[in-house]
């Protein structure tokens, strides 16, 4: 994975203690963490990763224990201390009388005060953050609350990013949330240890999590994987890993994908520019209708009306098939709960 490009460890909340040292200082939990992070974070390099940590903008994190309020510049200097790469700042139990950008803020210039490069990731969750939160030097920003491991939720946040695509662009990116692939019904993420049981998630198909991980792609969502990736199944391995998708993922010209044909509420045909001047088409039937479907979409959509006498040479993101010139339109079947997501490439037909 670190190879494919996964290059980040993150550590989420309730790593540290309730509370803080004798110095103010957080510290870590003396029983998940007993060499403490800065050996962690050492570990991690070690290996060619980067280290991720979770801090909260209140009193307390949502889990209860020690928050950043009133120590944001101490916690940003023992996070550089630490060797952290990359911070996640929650925002929970936020002191009364404060606001959502002044709390970010704060952090955010703490962080370029500590004497280390630390991505800053804002997590609010709501799309109203796009308005605001570059403002406060984060370079990505949470769009919703909590996903789960279930084909509806994976929806709803997708079409929830949808709405604010044009946000992200270079040096800051819109956060679906992480992606659930491989979760396979376990983990917090499926309800495990806070749902009741009948309602525990129960995962999702192959198909559904290859739809989902092409939309965090077409969306240039970041890329973090929330199962354990030591189970990971082979099928699984060849989605996360699909170079042709990442690469669409981060292209370096940003652009967002944008709507070029929808049929009802859930089938969707994007287009996407890239830097290379190729174009991806992707197509998603999200519906929970259990029929195919054909989005009604022609390459005029892209400024290649049939009468420029261009065409546009196809090739499967997924396979690698190349099916050849299309010119007009390309109307491809999507079954229920998939996608299908091409590579273009102008040519000229005689």
């Amino acid at each position: 994975f670190r190879d494919a490009g996964y290059v980040y460890v993150s550590v989420d909340d309730c790593w540290m203690s309730v509370e803080r040292d004798a110095n103010g200082d957080l510290q870590a939990d003396p029983v998940k963490f007993p060499s403490g992070m800065k050996a962690l974070g050492d570990y991690i390099h070690e290996r060619g990763l980067k280290f991720g940590l979770y801090a909260g903008a209140g009193v307390l994190t949502y889990a209860g224990r020690a928050g950043s309020y009133g120590y944001e510049r101490q916690d940003a200097r023992k996070f550089a201390e630490w060797g952290v790469d990359l911070l996640k700042y929650d925002f929970g139990y936020v002191a009364p009388g404060t606001n959502a950008p002044e709390l970010f803020r704060r952090m955010g210039q703490a962080l370029r005060e500590s004497g280390r490069e630390i991505l800053f990731s804002g997590c609010l969750g709501r799309t109203s953050v796009t308005e605001w939160m570059r403002s406060t030097g984060a370079s990505m920003w949470r769009l919703s609350g909590d996903i789960t491991d279930q084909w509806s939720s994976i929806v709803n946040v997708a079409k929830n990013a949808m709405t604010v695509a044009p946000f992200s662009g270079p040096g800051g990116w819109n956060d679906p949330d992480m992606m659930v692939i491989g979760l396979d019904g376990e983990g917090w993420a499926s309800g495990v240890g806070w749902m009741k049981e009948e309602d525990v998630c129960k995962g999702c198909t192959d198909n559904e999590y290859s739809a989902h991980f092409s939309l965090w792609c077409m969306l240039a969502a970041p890329l973090l994987m929330g199962h354990d990736v030591r189970k990971t199944r082979p099928e699984l391995a060849t989605i996360l890993q699909n170079a042709e998708l990442i690469a669409i993922n981060q292209d370096e010209e940003c652009r967002p994908p944008y709507l070029a044909g929808k049929s009802g509420e859930d089938q969707y045909f994007f287009i996407r520019h890239l830097s290379n001047n190729e174009f991806v088409l992707a197509y998603f039937n999200l519906s929970e209708a259990g029929h195919e479907y054909r989005c009604s979409a022609s390459f005029a959509d892209l400024g290649i009306p049939y009468e420029s006498g261009c065409g546009l040479e196809l090739t499967d993101v997924f396979t690698g098939e190349n099916l050849g010139v299309k010119r007009d339109y390309f109307l491809p079947a999507v079954e229920p709960h998939g996608c299908r997501r091409y590579k273009a490439k102008l040519v000229k037909i005689k």
